[in-house]
This record gives C-alpha cells, sequence and structure tokens, in this order.
C-alpha cells in the first residue's frame, strides 16, 4: 500500500469506530443516538467523529515514514496531531469537548498502524509493539500540545486538582520545558486516578487484552450495535470508570461496575432480561446529569472498535 492510500483506510477506520461507539444503544449513561444531554447533542459527536479524519490520516503517513526511514517516531508531532484533532472537533461542532479521551488513544494506534498496515489490514501483536514504541518516544513538545488540547476541551470541575504538573496551572507548561518532561513521564504521574493514562504507560493492556478480544468474539454471533454495548459493559465490569471516580469517587464507580456485571450475568443485551436491565441503568445513570456518564470507558470501547476494524473487520 502506498503512503496516500495507508493515511486514508486508517483515517477512516478511526471515523467508523468512532461513529459506531456513540452510535451504540443504549451504553449506559452516555449520550447515544436516543439520549442527549442538556448542552451535547448524540448529533455533536457524529460531527466530532468526522472531523477527527485528517488529523489521525497525518498521523498514520507518518507512520508510514517511520517505517521507510524518513523520519523517526520523536519527530512525528503525536502531540501537534492531537491539538490538531482536538481543534478540528470543536470546530466542527458545538457541544464542547465530545472527543478528547477518543483522540489521546487513536493518536498512537494510527501512527502505529501507518507502520504497520499491509493489504488493507494490520496483526494486532504487531501493531501493540509499534503503540508501545510511539509512546515511548513522545518529546517535551508534545507533552506542550497535549496540554494545550486539554486546556482547550476540559474543565478543571471534570479535571480535577492535582499538586504536581496540574493543567490549570499555568507554570506548568512552563516546567515541562524546563524539565523536558515526554508523555510517558507525565502519565506516569497521573495513571492511578485516570485510565486512559493508565493505557499509555501499559501498553493499551485493557484495549489489548480485555476490549478488543471480547469484541472480537462478540461481534462473530451477535449484530454491531449489541457486541458494542456488551463490550461496553464487559469493560466497564471490569474496570471501574475513571471519570465517574474523579466525579462521584470509587464507590460511586464501583457501584455502577457491580450494575454492569449483572446485566453480563442476564444474558447481556441481547435477552430479554440484560435488556431491560441495560436501559434501566441507562436511566437511573441518566438522572444524575452526567455525574455518572462512564465516559472513559466509551473511549476504550471506541478504541477496541477501531482496533477491529484495522484487522480487516467491517460491519
Amino acid at each position: 500500500m502506498k503512503r496516500k492510500e495507508v493515511g486514508i483506510t486508517i483515517g477512516r477506520c478511526a471515523q467508523l469506530a468512532t461513529l459506531l461507539e456513540v452510535s451504540a444503544y443504549p451504553k449506559p449513561g452516555n449520550i447515544h443516538r436516543l439520549h442527549d444531554f442538556p448542552t451535547t447533542r448524540y448529533e455533536h459527536f457524529l460531527a466530532g467523529s468526522v472531523a477527527l479524519s485528517p488529523a489521525l490520516n497525518s498521523l498514520a503517513e507518518k507512520g508510514y515514514d517511520v517505517k521507510k526511514g524518513s523520519k523517526k517516531w520523536q519527530n512525528i508531532g503525536l502531540g501537534k496531531g492531537i491539538l490538531l484533532a482536538v481543534e478540528d472537533s470543536l470546530r466542527w461542532q458545538r457541544g464542547g469537548n465530545v472527543n478528547l479521551g477518543i483522540v489521546l488513544l487513536f493518536a498512537p494506534i494510527s501512527a502505529a498502524a501507518g507502520y504497520t498496515l499491509k493489504n488493507g489490514s494490520t496483526d494486532v501483536t504487531e501493531l501493540r509493539k509499534k503503540i508501545i514504541d510511539v509512546t515511548q518516544c513522545t518529546t517535551s513538545g508534545d507533552s506542550v500540545a497535549v496540554y494545550r488540547a486539554i486546556q482547550k476541551t476540559m474543565t478543571e470541575r471534570v479535571l480535577g486538582h492535582v499538586d504536581e504538573l496540574d493543567v490549570n496551572d499555568k507554570s506548568s507548561i512552563y516546567q515541562i520545558k524546563v524539565e523536558g518532561l515526554s508523555l510517558i513521564k507525565i502519565f506516569q504521574s497521573c495513571a492511578e486516578r485516570d485510565s486512559i493514562c493508565r493505557e499509555w504507560i501499559s501498553g493499551f493492556e485493557v484495549t489489548f487484552t480485555k476490549g478488543y478480544p471480547y469484541l472480537a468474539q462478540s461481534i462473530q454471533n451477535k449484530d454491531p450495535n449489541t457486541a458494542v454495548v456488551d463490550t461496553f459493559l464487559y469493560l466497564l465490569s471490569e474496570e471501574p470508570d475513571s471519570l465517574i471516580s474523579r466525579k462521584r469517587g470509587h464507590e460511586a464507580a464501583l457501584y455502577v461496575s457491580k450494575k454492569a456485571r449483572k446485566i453480563l450475568t442476564e444474558g447481556g443485551f441481547e435477552s430479554k432480561k440484560g435488556r431491560e436491565l441495560s436501559e434501566e441503568l441507562d436511566r437511573e445513570l441518566q438522572i444524575a446529569g452526567g455525574a455518572l456518564n462512564p465516559g472513559t470507558t466509551a473511549d476504550i470501547t471506541a478504541a477496541s472498535i477501531f482496533i477491529l476494524l484495522l484487522t480487516g473487520w467491517r460491519p
């Protein structure tokens, strides 16, 4: 495959992954085709999904360049790509932050896939190895760009406060530049409280060992909507959502995970009881107005779909 074709293929896989994830009904507590939040709608997510393609396409092409020897991972501008994707998303819709978490996961996947994609698909083991290479080779410039992206999209209420390298502290960027802090170094310090940071430092452990395998198995005998919903529920049952933990505390996150586990034991979304419990949990979480939104779990679900598409699966 030529450079441009590689970029287009990966960009389309990224778009489709985000569209399938947000359209899956009902991922309890999230925006989906039948439920909006007060200021953010399903249509905002659709627009944000389409807007991501150019930046991720470019990162994929740069991954291709690394394979050909004309670039090194340190020079692909991963952080700039993340910032551009976020800016494009905000430019194309008025619902605020609809996909920062997805961008943070999709950017290194896209770059690594640009290196590994052959004849329209990629080997999962090789892809994960290259993702580790990508994330290990970030620079302080990447860190600054990602901080800019977070500042554009996230409120202090959602982020919370930390004593060291707080995104809302103006001195943090100065410290990053002076100390030459890479993204992987920064994410190591926040991995305990944020699942996306934990994915980065673990080589996307949950995505590759839980999300993608569960989805790949489910999609063999279930329709795409059911497979995505059940994958979301499985991930939620296995890993308490870090966004809920930041907003409402760890006990609230554990409570939601227990509810998700109950749905799966009743047969998941394709069973009558599982469907009833899924819709019941969705109503319960929606009443909280976003405070019990398992948004990080949705992001990792999207990453799992992205990898499935990169292996060649199509709906």
